[in-house]
């Protein structure tokens, strides 16, 4: 078989199933199992595709017809221009995220301390690492297997030395240590909700780093309860949201004190973030 059929008869598999963006992904998965690029789609269509190739080829596109996460298949996903190993026990980064971290990098000097609540892959905190000088990052997260992905990620990225990564239910135990800043992607969907969302989401990615409960408040609520004694004065809070929930995560923070109270849109017009600072 030829590259361009290989192609063509997987992208209308894909379709068939229902897939978003079907032919991006199919070819994406043909680049991952040959080792090329678009330019041979473009121009080299006509090459060769080995038995060997078309056998993965086809088993992954079956994978992806069934709903698994493009990114889980590949195992890895590009955030903040840095790439990510990814599984199925952390939620894929998206690009709707990266305004948290953008948010972040905006209020955070050289020097300073953050921590990353509900870290998942670790995306949000190495990013902000990656990006800044001399800073280090407490990350945590409740799940054993979310944070050797995380583990794993800050290693090969060369910033184990300055992160440290604790097993937890949102704040670390033991004694409370000062931060310049908190960021957090919680889990924010209402729990009758998570039924309806497309099943890359519903049952791919990791209920537990979903569901955020009757109303999707009740991590918002916990952090901001007790973010204040982790803060230092004008330390700052930063936490990605649903499209629907900035107002109501706003006056949270505003409650609890915090000033400079704002939303933040992302890049397709959605709240997204809210930060506040402690005065």
């Amino acid at each position: 078989m030829i590259y361009s059929d290989a192609y063509k008869i997987a992208l209308e598999r894909l379709k068939e199933a229902g897939v978003p963006e079907y032919q991006l992904d199919a070819r994406l998965l043909l680049e991952y199992v040959c080792d090329t690029d678009y330019n041979t789609l473009l121009v080299h269509g006509d090459r060769a595709v080995s038995p060997e190739e078309e056998k993965k080829y086809n088993e992954l596109i079956e994978k992806r017809a069934s709903r698994i996460p493009l990114a889980y298949i590949v195992g890895h996903q590009e955030f903040m221009g840095l790439d990510f190993t990814v599984n199925s026990n952390v939620l894929v980064p998206n690009q709707d995220t990266e305004t948290l971290a953008e948010e972040a990098l905006r209020e955070l000097s050289d020097g300073m301390r953050f921590m990353d609540l509900c870290t998942g892959s670790g995306c949000v905190a190495l990013s902000i690492l990656h990006y800044t000088n001399d800073t280090s990052c407490v990350m945590t997260d409740i799940s054993d297997k979310a944070i050797e992905v995380a583990t794993k990620n800050s290693k090969n990225l060369g910033l184990s030395d300055r992160a440290k990564i604790i097993k937890t239910d949102l704040f670390p135990e033991g004694d409370k240590e000062k931060f310049d800043m908190i960021v957090s992607n919680p889990p924010y969907i209402r729990t009758s909700v998570i039924d309806t969302l497309p099943p890359e989401v519903a049952s791919g990615e990791p209920y537990i780093a979903l569901n955020g409960g009757d109303d999707g408040l009740v991590f918002y609520r916990r952090i901001v309860d007790e973010a204040c004694n982790w803060l230092y004065k004008s330390g700052w809070l930063m936490m990605e949201i649903g499209y629907d929930q900035g107002q109501d995560v706003a006056d949270l923070m505003k409650s609890a004190g915090y000033h400079e109270v704002e939303v933040i849109k992302d890049l397709g017009g959605n709240d997204r973030v809210v930060r506040g600072c402690l005065y």
